[in-house]
């Protein structure tokens, strides 16, 4: 999922410049985007890491609930996309004033109070995107290393180590990165992020058919995840979790309008944007409904929280090792994308608030030879920099995979993909209360709600069980 910044940079970079009569109604270069480039941004965007966690959501459920819940919220996605779809202009579906961002759209339908709430769901997804995003990383780096490990010592040494210097190290990285000015603006990485998203998910598929056929069977059960393998509570808080693991995977309205922004006019924009909505929704819950189907039917009940690190895989070593650094790859270059819209709040705010202070606003111009100057800020060096550590300090102090996935889903699913589009629509349709479209609206609303509460739930009574056999700092795989 880490390629939403990505997408969004490329989107507005790209715009083709070709056409120097060619301008749109807002006086921008004329739009170049169709139905099939739309579908491309959104699948690159939403494909991401929420794809390993699959596998162990549907082990959670089974084979019934499973495949349905996931198709359930592919279809709540679906509908509240074509809903937000329609609030791109306003009030006129073909001449009226354009929103470019969510959060415009939101001011302009809902108003001042809604618009700050907004921003600070938005934030704190986005703040524990970066926390997920490092755990996931360490994992990967880690499995790649045990592999090898263990590959080494033929399977004799357990290959115990500490998660600690790879997040760390994870850390560091991104430290220097965050530094790189407009660094989620540069061209080649949304193609990068999205080459290595299908490269992991493709492997992690093909893995698992592969493990289906030696087995010769395919395992699981209707019911999912079998009480005594875990506890009558645990089964129901993991059933819970696992709701908020399938939203993560779905979540991406938040970059819809500026992927609808780059559309060219004729036919109106909504109406291609819904097309391209239902295609990429349509691919991505059949490769979904796959990578979550053939994960469950490989493993049964010991599924994975992460597919590719769950030790399921011993052999072909070599093939794993590609995965897990693709996935290094790609979440070190998202978690950029992810935090710089935040970055920018943050230092914008700091500017407005304290317009004279050096410290804030004076760049410092260091000479590199060969290139341009490099600005630096020291107000952007020393608040990113605490920025990455905090989320490496509580990475290390929370590293579990799939509660913080399910948590980040939870939090951002309701907020953002079903109330805001919800409210936006109803607002500039001027749909009357209480009539039944108003009525049916609102239910599917608060019906997304109690999952919401219910996934949240689950996501930190997993927290809590974790916490309880686990030491600080000390997390050994």
């Amino acid at each position: 999922m880490g390629e939403k910044g990505a997408v969004k940079n490329h989107l507005h970079n790209n715009q083709v410049f070709d056409h120097p009569i060619g301008f749109d109604d807002d006086g921008r270069l004329k739009r170049t985007g169709t139905v099939w480039t739309a579908s491309a941004h959104i699948i690159t965007a939403v494909i991401g890491s929420g794809v390993l966690s699959l596998a162990w959501a549907t082990a959670q459920l089974g084979w019934i609930a499973g495949p349905a819940v996931i198709f359930l919220f592919s279809f709540v996605t679906y509908y509240t996309s074509t809903l937000l779809a329609a609030c791109y202009r306003c009030d006129d579906p073909v001449n009226g004033k354009r929103n470019y961002t969510y959060m415009e759209a939101v001011r302009a339908n809902l108003g001042a109070f809604e618009v700050k709430i907004c921003g600070w769901v938005q934030y704190l997804n986005l703040f524990g995107v970066a926390i997920g995003y490092t755990i996931a990383s360490s994992i990967s780096m880690m499995a790649i290393k045990r592999s090898n490990c263990f590959h080494a010592s033929r399977g004799k040494n357990p290959c115990h180590m500490n998660s600690n210097p790879y997040m760390i190290g994870f850390g560091i990285a991104e430290i220097i990165f965050s530094q790189i000015p407009d660094f989620d603006q540069l061209w080649w990485l949304s193609i990068v992020a999205a080459v290595m998203s299908f490269t992991y998910s493709t492997i992690g598929l093909g893995l698992g058919i592969a493990k289906v056929a030696e087995n010769g069977k395919i395992r699981g059960s209707l019911t999912g995840i079998s009480v005594g393998t875990v506890t009558q509570t645990q089964k129901i808080w993991r059933s819970f979790q696992a709701l908020g693991d399938m939203a993560f995977a779905y979540s991406y309205s938040l970059i819809l309008i500026e992927i609808q922004d780059t559309l060219k006019a004729p036919p109106s924009e909504s109406k291609t944007m819904s097309k391209a909505t239902l295609l990429s929704v349509g691919v991505t819950t059949l490769f979904y409904m796959l990578c979550g189907c053939m994960g469950y039917a490989a493993f049964g009940d010991l599924s994975p929280g992460n597919l590719l690190t769950g030790f399921g895989f011993y052999n072909p070593f070599w093939l794993l090792d590609i995965a897990n650094a693709a996935i290094v790859i790609h979440l070190v270059g998202a978690y950029q994308v992810y935090c710089q819209p935040l970055f920018a709040f943050i230092e914008k705010s700091a500017a407005k608030r304290f317009p004279d202070s050096e410290f804030i606003t004076k760049d410092i111009k260091i000479p590199i030879p060969g290139f341009r100057p490099y600005n630096l800020n020291l107000f952007r060096l020393v608040w990113r920099t605490i920025f990455v550590m905090l989320t490496t300090l509580i990475s290390m102090l929370l590293p579990f995979f799939n509660d913080i996935v399910g948590l980040l889903g939870a939090i951002g699913f309701w907020p953002l993909t079903v109330y805001f589009p919800v409210e936006m629509y109803i607002s500039q349709n001027k749909i009357a209360k209480w009539s039944t479209r108003w009525l049916c609206l609102q239910i599917l609303s608060i019906a997304c709600l109690i999952i919401t509460i219910a996934a949240a739930a689950g996501s930190i009574a997993g927290v809590i069980l974790d916490l309880k056999s686990y030491m600080p700092f000390s997390t050994a795989y």
